[in-house]
């Protein structure tokens, strides 16, 4: 009965120890497993850091080319709205012409002409200044 008691002893010791053993190897295999996911999750947490740092910037350069594409457009309606006036003008200017020229006074109609060349010649330098200006 001894031995029983003993053998008994001896196989639960024994059972214990492989139950023991495979605990801890299950453990440590968990253990591992969690060091793992925790890389991978901090891994995926800068990536969103980094593409949401990107975003924003890509973002701030949109607003940068839509303010430069507004100043650009609004720099040309004035100077479209210049041009018409200088158009206005001249177009007054060649119907007085006309009109003096009816009138018989060719030495003024001379000069006319030549105020108006001088006219278009500045529209046609302000219109290339202008564009230079928008292009820098």
């Amino acid at each position: 009965m001894v031995q029983t008691y003993l053998y008994s002893g001896v196989t639960f010791i024994v059972g214990f120890g492989i139950a023991w053993l495979i605990r801890t190897l299950a453990m440590a295999k968990i253990k591992k497993s969690l060091k793992s996911t925790q890389g991978y999750l901090e891994s995926e947490v800068l990536k969103k850091e980094t593409l949401q740092k990107e975003n924003i910037q890509v973002h701030q350069l949109k607003q940068i080319a839509e303010h430069d594409s507004l100043k650009k457009l609004e720099q040309s309606k004035e100077l479209i709205k210049r041009l018409d006036v200088d158009i206005l003008l001249l177009q007054k200017s060649n119907e007085e012409t006309e009109a003096l020229l009816e009138a018989g006074q060719p030495a003024l109609h001379s000069l006319k002409l030549q105020l108006i060349e001088a006219q278009n010649v500045i529209a046609r330098y302000k219109a290339q200044q202008h564009q230079a200006t928008i292009r820098a």
